[in-house]
């Protein structure tokens, strides 16, 4: 059997190599010139984590996780609210995760497929036909590809959704919000080594976060009337972001030296089927929970997995795979959305009494009893 997969984000990665542990050969088409790396640091649990242990990849994982010493939260004038140390953080996450960054979780799954799967960068999908006994898709180098079954892992912006079900405008759900993020050439100073530190004001929220080995990322969140639709991201940051100090300042004059940032809208992907026939979309091209729910990772890796249990429950019988896989996967993003859309509202509040109100339940996991209490229950046992 064979699958085409577009895209070679985690969700794409994570298929290829659950498809080549059932058997799959695989042709991952992938729009980038070459493997990209960076992006922001994602806590990595629920089903994603148990996926990656199911499929051998949590020692590669665990490898390249970083813990975070202290998150300290500050006031628009950089100055300390408060802070969390690293077994409060850990109380919070849990015992079955991680923290690592988008870009080292790629790269252990492409070190996993490397030599299982081919990768064609630098092409897109153009046109798809399908019938009872096969998938045909047209790339844009004009070659023509034939497997069992197409996945679209091509993100919030899927070509492959476009071309099944209809342009994106159907699809997205605009949560008002922009996002722009970048590593940074150097740790700025207000920065201690293995510490995150992170500021809200007026709609907006900016993090400095330590991602291991010496790496820095800056992190920009801000409600969408901030934006301006002529602005580059440079101009925009700079406006929204130029009236507040701590290490905002630093941070902006790295934008300058990125060698690629992350700039987009924060939306969500609502769509009441995610297959047709013998193409599927898995990932954010079908769900794309968001930044505000934390678990698109660990929903791509876990649907993943999941993808390839029912294709092996279910031999020859794609559409009665997918069906199932859709059942399986549908109720967690689903869930998760909502806590996404929850979430919108108290992410970067305008008003001071809702930020204080937000920040609320963390300032309680500061204190030491509650903290101590954390610490007895989710990391103790």
């Amino acid at each position: 059997m064979r699958a085409i997969i577009i895209g070679a984000g985690i969700a794409g990665l994570a298929t290829a190599l659950r498809l080549h542990q059932i058997g799959w050969d695989t042709l991952i088409v992938e729009r980038a010139p070459e493997r990209r790396g960076g992006g922001y640091a994602v806590t990595f649990g629920g089903i994603g984590y148990d996926a990656a242990e199911r499929m051998d990849l949590l020692p590669d994982l665990r490898a390249n996780a970083f813990d975070t010493q202290e998150l300290v939260y500050h006031k628009s004038d950089g100055s300390r609210r408060f802070a969390l140390d690293r077994a409060t953080i850990a109380a919070t996450t849990g015992p079955r995760s991680i923290t690592i960054l988008r870009g080292d979780l790629e790269a252990v799954l492409y070190d996993k497929v490397e030599g299982h799967t081919e990768i064609r960068f630098g092409a897109t999908l153009t046109a798809i036909d399908q019938d009872d006994h096969a998938v045909r898709v047209t790339l844009s180098d004009d070659t023509i590809e034939e497997a069992d079954l197409l996945i679209g892992a091509d993100g919030l912006h899927s070509a492959t959704r476009a071309l099944l079900f209809g342009p994106e405008e159907d699809f997205l759900l605009d949560l008002e919000h922009k996002v722009a993020v970048f590593m940074l050439d150097r740790r700025p100073a207000a920065i201690a080594p293995g510490a995150t530190g992170t500021l809200s004001s007026r709609g907006r929220t900016a993090a400095i976060i330590s991602v291991g080995d010496g790496r820095n990322v800056a992190f920009f969140g801000y409600r969408a009337d901030h934006a301006r639709p002529d602005e580059d991201v440079t101009t925009q940051l700079e406006r929204v972001y130029g009236d507040l100090g701590w290490a905002i300042p630093e941070a902006l004059a790295g934008l300058a030296r990125a060698d690629s940032v992350y700039f987009d809208t924060i939306s969500q992907v609502v769509a009441s089927r995610w297959s047709s026939g013998r193409a599927v979309l898995l990932g954010d091209a079908a769900w794309c929970v968001t930044l505000f729910a934390g678990y698109g990772s660990a929903l791509a890796v876990g649907g993943a997995d999941r993808l390839g249990t029912e294709l092996a429950a279910h031999p020859g019988d794609i559409p009665a795979a997918l069906t199932a896989w859709e059942a399986a996967i549908r109720p967690e993003a689903e869930r998760k959305q909502k806590l996404g859309r929850r979430v919108k509202g108290v992410y970067a509040p305008a008003n001071p009494a809702l930020l204080w109100l937000s920040l609320l339940p963390l300032r309680l996991a500061s204190l030491p009893p509650v903290r101590w209490y954390m610490t007895r229950r989710f990391i103790k046992g």
